[in-house]
């Protein structure tokens, strides 16, 4: 099946980024989300991302304008039957995804698949929502999308064979590098990842160390480009609690309980870099 049109479903950070690789790479792009105003605000960085990427000269500027028309943005999910493809990149609770796919289900031509962005959420669970399982795959992203470039490809235990390579190739076409993986809470990246960050946080509210200490420990003494907390500032301190509750929940092991302090800072609305605190304060 050939893909032309994507439609995405969720203009935030995540949305907005796939959106973005999408219309480089040459595909229409319908994006949606609740509100035009987030549409707006997101095809205004989408612009001024690829923008960047021209004054790099990695793109000229007639190919930033013909991304950016590429893009057409809608509240209205019934215009998204013309894609042939979509990715969910909502937030990660599942009831939210849950619906988001019956409806896609519902609405897109049956042979479409269906893609979500999910970095832990089962893709059996999701897929056992439609009535076209086979169709149905994890397409993990990393943030920031058109820079990063690992995309992990996970199977549910619905999913055919045809699908999985036909994402496998998608992703390489938009110039990522697709990464396999089975359906198991977290798949692979947060499976590891967060019980690191985690961890980092019991040391903090320890007092072990302080959140500086701990990040230069592993920018000095493990060549990580940044430290833990500083990376749990960049994700959002509310996605990694959401996260380390599904791997809580979904394996049964009391190790990847969320840290009380990661749990008393997103009560407090200390998120991260997208609310101006966390471990570090933002201007």
């Amino acid at each position: 099946m050939a893909i032309e049109t994507v439609a995405v479903i969720g203009a935030g950070t995540m949305g907005g980024g796939i959106a973005h690789v999408f219309a480089r790479s040459g595909f229409n792009v319908l994006l949606c989300d609740v509100e035009q105003g987030f549409l707006g605000k997101s095809l205004d960085r989408i612009r001024t991302n690829l923008s960047r990427e021209a004054a790099k000269g990695k793109l000229s500027p007639d190919q930033v304008e013909a991304a950016v028309a590429r893009i057409q943005t809608t509240t209205d999910r019934s215009l998204l039957a013309s894609a042939d493809f979509a990715v969910e990149a909502a937030s990660e609770r599942f009831e939210l995804k849950s619906e988001i796919f019956r409806s896609l289900d519902a609405i897109l031509p049956a042979d479409a698949i269906l893609a979500t962005n999910t970095s832990s959420i089962s893709i059996t669970k999701l897929a056992a929502q439609t009535g076209r399982a086979g169709l149905v795959i994890g397409m993990h992203f990393f943030n920031p999308v058109p820079v990063m470039a690992l995309v992990e490809i996970i199977r549910g235990l619905q999913t055919d064979q045809a699908t999985f390579e036909t994402v496998r190739d998608l992703a390489a076409q938009l110039g990522k590098t697709p990464i396999e993986a089975n359906d198991s809470p977290g798949f692979v990246s947060n499976r590891v990842l967060m019980p690191l960050i985690n961890e980092a946080a019991f040391t903090v509210m320890e007092g072990v160390a302080t959140a500086e200490a701990v990040d230069q420990v592993f920018q000095l003494g493990m060549a990580h480009p940044m430290g833990p907390l500083t990376l749990a500032d960049f994700i959002g301190l509310d996605v990694c609690v959401d996260i380390l509750r599904v791997l809580h929940q979904g394996l049964g092991d009391p190790k990847y309980r969320p840290c009380p302090l990661l749990v008393r800072m997103v009560d407090a609305g200390w998120t991260g870099r997208k609310s101006g605190r966390g471990f570090y304060s933002y201007p």
